[in-house]
């Protein structure tokens, strides 16, 4: 975490509740040691932190391990459902069970605006140290950065996470096979219209609440029962649209969906409606996209049914030989019709 652990003799000023960051709380000082040790190193206290190192000393591992990295710009900080913190945890370590791996540490990078509230800082860190401990996931290092008024929006955050292999890795989408069944673990849509209330002050009765949420149960669930999976993904930025035009492209084949089997929550549905857009499209955090065999399909959902946060997955669509299009849905009035992929995301700062 970039600090030391020495006694100073000189006057220490501790940034009393409700105080705001400062420049100086990311410059190597005082102030900054006092920020990283009394707020941060607290929250996420565990061994690998007691060598207050700029690196963490991580144990050998036998197998192989899993890496991935991502920033989180998510706008506002705090959201029906989640908040910038435990996004960025249950982010990490979803991308991490997506490639089958077992997360078990992840790295914590802080870039803050000047003038944030030392309360909100502190509440993130709350929602980030519940996060790990949900999941079973140590924070073993990070950094902390402050940058002028204007130059961020309050808060960014960038992790890093380390999994290990424990089973069989997914062979990926390009092993797609014409027959294959399509499942999402849950309804869609459900964090980007969450967010997006929250930021344009869009009242809606109820409002939508964001899925944001680990996949690691679901993911040990299929594999301690066996199911063959041929691919997973996390249906983020892009949602699940993004998803099946990524694995078509990748297998070659054709996605068919029918939107009458896709789960979409009444608020999202009604979010969507009034705003124009399209479930389909719209961001996750917590929602998973499955390609199993034929035979697979009963007993995936099965397992995914057991699980709290993919109690509602459901099947969706099938590989089939390249047609129309790359991906095709069945709309509500029965007609087969390609389904176009943005060229961008229509919420942005969704995570």
């Amino acid at each position: 975490m970039e600090t030391s652990r020495q006694n100073l003799s000189c006057p220490v000023i501790v940034p009393a509740a409700g105080d705001r960051v400062l420049l100086a709380h990311g410059e190597g000082g005082r102030l900054m040691r006092q920020l990283i040790e009394r707020q941060i190193v607290p929250a996420v206290e565990n061994e690998f932190l007691k060598l207050a190192g700029d690196a963490a000393v991580l144990p050998a591992m036998r197998g192989q391990l899993a890496m991935t990295t991502d920033s989180f710009v998510v706008s506002p900080l705090f959201f029906p459902g989640g908040d910038i913190g435990s996004l960025a945890v249950y982010g990490t370590v979803n991308d991490l069970a997506m490639a089958g791996a077992r997360p078990r540490w992840i790295s914590l990078a802080f870039i803050i605006e000047e003038g944030l509230e030392i309360d909100v800082l502190g509440r993130v860190l709350a929602s980030i140290a519940a996060a790990a401990k949900r999941v079973g996931v140590l924070v073993v290092t990070g950094d902390t950065k402050v940058v002028p008024r204007g130059a961020a929006d309050k808060l960014f955050v960038n992790t890093t996470g380390i999994g290990e292999f424990e089973t069989v890795v997914a062979p990926g989408p390009r092993a797609l096979e014409v027959g294959d069944e399509l499942i999402v673990s849950g309804p869609i849509g459900r964090h980007g219209m969450a967010v997006m209330a929250a930021r344009e002050g869009i009242e809606l009765d109820p409002p939508p609440q964001s899925d944001s949420a680990p996949l690691v149960d679901a993911v040990k669930a299929l594999q301690s029962a066996g199911v063959r999976v041929r691919a997973m993904r996390d249906a983020t930025r892009g949602g699940l649209g993004a998803v099946l035009h990524e694995w078509a492209e990748a297998s070659g084949k054709t996605l068919a969906i029918a939107e009458h089997l896709v789960p979409v929550t009444p608020e999202v549905r009604g979010a969507c409606e009034l705003l124009g857009l399209d479930p389909i499209h719209v961001a996750n955090e917590g929602t998973m996209v499955l390609a199993v065999p034929g035979g697979e399909v009963e007993r995936a959902i099965d397992v995914l049914s057991s699980v709290s946060e993919t109690a509602q997955a459901a099947r969706i669509g099938q590989v089939v030989a390249p047609g129309l299009a790359q991906v095709v849905v069945t709309r509500g009035w029965g007609q087969q019709i390609p389904l176009d992929e943005p060229a961008g995301a229509p919420l942005p700062r969704i995570c």
